[in-house]
């Protein structure tokens, strides 16, 4: 039976991929600190819905490097997606980003390189790696940016500009884990990924805004745009994201060092002036919403060019983007007693 450790795995993404791959028949291990409001929650339910199929070990990659060593020796892989997720955060708390993003990442790194055993690392990063993009021209549009000039996606080839402290610690970690594939020898693996949506995200103001933006309206809790709302993003629903990660799995061999492009793509994008429109058309929310300045490394739009994943990986997105939210939606609406407690305190 293969074993997977995945770090932050009480997180929103992390209990998809626990489910998946105990589903799987996989040994799950989550090793988490349980820092971010709402893991509690999350391990709890797993419990109740897999309880002997997974083992949680409560720790810090900050901090236990003997832990993690430990665990490097009894997994096959590891999917690193513990992580200091929000850029505002980053811009207040510059010093825990780095040590959350950088410092873990190199310590998981570490663990593995040192370990007998030397699981396959799929990590967790980010498209702010690429910056504001100031070298594409956009055009805007009544309600939404648009890419100029042909461009329709921004690949792995575009250059990297780590912007905002959030960008410079992913983009850091990002990049130890690509060389410690070329200089090492292991087989590691680099997702940027777009904006990842499902159930189990606690969305809040400053992360996980598709949640969020849906939690308000069930709440009847107000939000601010930062910018004027014409802002895009490609959406890409969190079954395809894990969907992504088993293929590296069984292709690791092949696909070790390489760095893919992650998103909805062009066919599953929303400006958030679109997003609101879809919320109250199909679904009868109308959220309350006022206009705020444009925080720090917040590209006006953002689409991935999926193509290196569907060539390499076969693998491009199965959820449309409203069916997608329209399965958000069902679950939040089936766990909103439980959120309340969550939600009415925040």
């Amino acid at each position: 039976m293969p074993k997977i450790l995945i770090t932050g795995g009480a997180g929103f993404i992390g209990v998809n991929a626990v489910r998946r791959f105990a589903g799987r028949g996989w040994g799950v291990t989550i090793f988490d600190n349980f820092s971010r409001k709402g893991t509690e929650y999350n391990a709890q339910k797993l419990q109740e819905d897999l309880s002997g199929r997974f083992s949680i070990v409560r720790g810090d990659v900050r901090t236990d490097q003997v832990t993690l060593r430990a665990l490097m020796e009894q997994h096959d892989v590891v999917l690193h997606l513990a992580a200091q997720v929000a850029v505002t955060t980053s811009v207040v708390n510059p010093r825990e980003d780095f040590e959350c993003n950088a410092l873990g990442t190199f310590n998981v790194l570490e663990a593995v390189r040192q370990s007998e055993r030397k699981p396959a690392v799929l990590y967790s990063s980010t498209n702010k790696v690429y910056g504001g993009l100031e070298h594409l021209s956009v055009e805007e549009q009544d309600r939404r940016y648009v890419f100029a000039r042909g461009v329709e996606a921004v690949s792995e080839e575009t250059p990297l500009d780590f912007h905002s402290p959030y960008g410079c610690s992913k983009g850091a970690a990002d990049q130890y884990v690509r060389d410690y594939a070329r200089l090492y020898g292991l087989k590691t693996v680099v997702f940027r990924q777009s904006c990842i949506y499902g159930p189990h995200q606690m969305g809040v103001e400053d992360q996980g805004w598709v949640a969020w933006f849906l939690i308000a309206g069930l709440f009847g809790r107000p939000v601010q745009i930062y910018g004027n709302g014409k802002q895009v993003r490609d959406l890409l629903y969190v079954d395809d994201l894990i969907t992504c990660y088993e293929r590296a799995v069984e292709k690791i061999d092949a696909v070790g060092g390489k760095i893919f492009n992650l998103g909805g793509g062009p066919r599953n994008t929303l400006s958030l002036l679109e997003f609101l429109e879809l919320l109250k058309r199909d679904h009868g929310l109308k959220l309350s919403y006022t206009f705020a300045s444009t925080r720090p490394g917040d590209q006006p739009i953002f689409i991935s060019d999926n193509s290196t994943a569907a060539r390499v990986l076969q693998w491009e997105p199965q959820v449309g983007v409203r069916e997608g939210i329209g399965r958000l939606v069902a679950w939040l609406k089936e766990k909103k007693d439980d959120l309340a407690v969550f939600y009415q305190s925040n």
